[in-house]
Parts: structure tokens; sequence; C-alpha cells
């Protein structure tokens, strides 16, 4: 077993994989540190009941390693991980199996910094404080920034902003007719940021309570869950579960942009990135796309400030231009592009490291190492 655990950390360079036992809460919970090369990892953990701890293990690593991506070309001073714990939460979730939880993470001196995912709220994230400080996502009234659902809808806006500059030559998007898969939390905020703008609007979803909200509130025109791919629209944004954009969908698509919130948006990122590109569809990298959410929490390190972390989030637009002028320059796809220019940001900020002296726990604690790959 410990073989093949290193074995499966040396294929994507993790640093350091904690797992967790115990006996009083049944707590089983595995966390995995990816990269601390710009700063304390950070992530979210979810709780989900994995059938074998290989699927528990396997979703923990993969996931950490997006998460450093995420950061890395969001330009935050932060490294990428993930915590899953194994349990169903409406069944095996309490308050002190999280705070055994959180007394892992405070076992990491900082080097992992924690917040909501699936099945972890954000009162199961303050009820982790109790035992660790090692966590962002709590509520307002606890000083924190609360529900991210909001801060990562407006990252997609501008995304779709950026996105339809380059292909429709404005940012208007007034008359733009904008398919909505997933009317969740992100997905309803985005909906009406785009309605704000006049946009024409195409939804769909399991939940016909949502569909009604959202055609009602924004004249959105409602389509079922299995056509919303083939629909005649601008833009697809697909903001529900990710593998969507695969061999049975691609050959629907009548858009020009795929923009969205959904992780993990493309089933084979090569490949699928290569085919969006040969068919002339502009596609907005997820892990670019979508970080508003994590922009904002992590404003909570240094003491939360909404307007200071709005505006960082807007930056989204600006990244994305970026990755837009890499991949036409370069002639590869957007997604490549991003993860080119996450890459070099962490190269940049592992040389500096080894000219200045660098403590995950420092930097938590406020203290700033590096800004953006330089030294201050």
């Amino acid at each position: 077993m410990a073989m093949k655990v290193l074995s499966e950390m040396m294929t994507f360079n993790h640093e350091q994989i904690v797992f967790g036992n115990d006996r009083d809460t049944g707590l089983r919970a595995i966390i995995a540190i990816h990269d601390t090369t710009l700063g304390p990892a950070i992530g979210g953990t979810r709780m989900w009941p994995y059938k074998t701890e290989d699927e528990a293990l396997g979703d923990v690593l993969r996931l950490s390693r997006g998460m450093t991506y995420k950061a890395a070309a969001a330009g935050l001073n932060l490294g990428g991980a993930k915590g899953v714990i194994i349990g169903d939460p409406e069944k095996d979730k309490n308050e002190f199996l999280l705070r055994a939880y959180a007394r892992l993470i405070e076992g990491l001196h900082g080097r992992f910094i924690t917040g909501e995912d699936v099945g972890i709220s954000v009162g199961d994230v303050e009820w982790m404080t109790a035992e660790t400080s090692s966590v962002v996502g709590i509520s307002e009234a606890l000083g924190g920034s609360g529900d991210p659902s909001a801060a990562t809808a407006l990252g997609v806006f501008r995304g779709i902003q950026a996105c339809s500059e380059e292909v429709f030559d404005t940012t208007s998007l007034d008359g733009i007719k904008v398919a909505i898969q997933g009317l969740g939390k992100v997905g309803m905020h985005l909906a009406e940021l785009l309605h704000h703008e006049h946009a024409k609007l195409i939804v769909a979803d399991l939940d016909r309570h949502r569909v009604k909200l959202a055609v009602g509130k924004f004249e959105a025109l409602e389509v079922a869950p299995e056509q919303i791919y083939g629909v005649d629209a601008d833009i697809f944004s697909p903001c529900a579960l990710g593998a969507i954009i695969n061999d049975k969908t691609m050959p629907l698509f009548k858009v020009g942009i795929v923009a969205g919130a959904a992780n993990n948006q493309l089933e084979d990122e090569a490949k699928h990135g290569q085919v969006l590109k040969k068919k002339g569809i502009l596609y907005a990298p997820d892990f670019v796309i979508n970080a508003g959410g994590l922009i904002n929490v992590a404003d909570e390190i240094s003491g939360y400030n909404r307007e200071r972390a709005l505006v960082k989030v807007e930056n989204i637009y600006s990244v994305l231009k970026e990755v837009m002028r890499v991949a036409n320059k370069e002639n590869i796809t957007t997604g490549m592009a991003a993860a080119r220019m996450a890459e070099r940001r962490l190269d940049q900020a592992a040389k500096l490291r080894r000219r200045f002296v660098y403590t995950p726990s420092a930097c938590y604690r406020g203290t700033k190492i590096f800004s953006r790959g330089n030294p201050v």
C-alpha cells in the first residue's frame, strides 16, 4: 500500500499526503498537499461516501493538483491542496467528527488551509474553528466572507465578457444568447448578472422549481436538460457537472464560446480541448474562469475586505485575456495556455525560494513573502 501511494504521489509531484483516523468519531480522512511553492496550500474539504479508499485517494490527488493551477493562475500567493472525508454527510457528519478532522489540519501547522466543498457547509467550517485557525469561508457574522457562490458567478460573468470581446468584438452582452446548464447557487447568480446586461437566457436544470424561478425572474427560455447542448445560442455556460464536454455532446454544439462555472468540464482535457479549437469554439479554462470563489475566501487570510476581494475577482477578465493572447501566439489550446502560465509562475517562484526564506505558517499569519512571484 505504501509503495502504491508513493507512486501515485510521484506521478504529479505531490508533496505530502496525510491519512487521518479517529476511532471515537469514526473519522476517516485524507489530505493531499500538492504544492506549496507560492505559499501555504489552500483547498476545500469534501465529504462523500466513496466506495473504496482508492477512489477517495484518486479524487483528492486529482483535486489538489487542480487547486495548485487555480491558485497560481489567479495570481494568489497560495499553493494547492484538498481534503476528503469518507462518509455520508447526511448520516455520518457531526460536530465532533469535524473537530477531529480540524485537529488533523492543525497538526499541519499552517501548510493546509481549507473551507467548504461538496458535503461541507459554512456551519461545518465554523465547527472546525474550535480546533484550528487554518480555515476560510466562515460566515460574515464571524468576520468571514460567507457563501462564495456570488463571487464565483461574478468571476464567470467577467470571464464571459472577456470571451465575448475576443469572439464578438464587444463586452456588451445585450442580445447575446447564453445557454446555462445548471441553476444552483452559482448558476442562478450568473443568470441574474447576465439578465441585468440584457442577455437572452436559455436554461436547463433537473430541479424544476429552480427552472421556473429563472423563467419568471429572468425571462429565460426553458429546455430539457438533454437538449441544452444543441440549442441555438452564442455561449454555452456549464454550471453543473463536470465531463459534460465529451464525444457525445461535442457534435451538438452550435455556440462560439464555452464559458461556465463547472469544474473539469472537458472529459479529456487534451483531446476535447483540441476538438473545440478545431471547431472554432473558444473555451474558457474552468480553473481560470471559476476561481472567483477561491479568490474571495482567500482574502480572509489577511482579514476579509469585500471590496478588495471583488476587485481581485474581477481581474479574471484580464487573466483570461492573457490566456487567449498566449494561446493565439503559441497556437495552442486555451487550456494548455492557462496551464503554461500557471507553471511559469510556479517555476519563477521556485527560483526565488532558493534566495528567500519561506515559511508557510508565517505567510498564513499575514507575513508577505511573495507577491505575484516577486519578493516583497
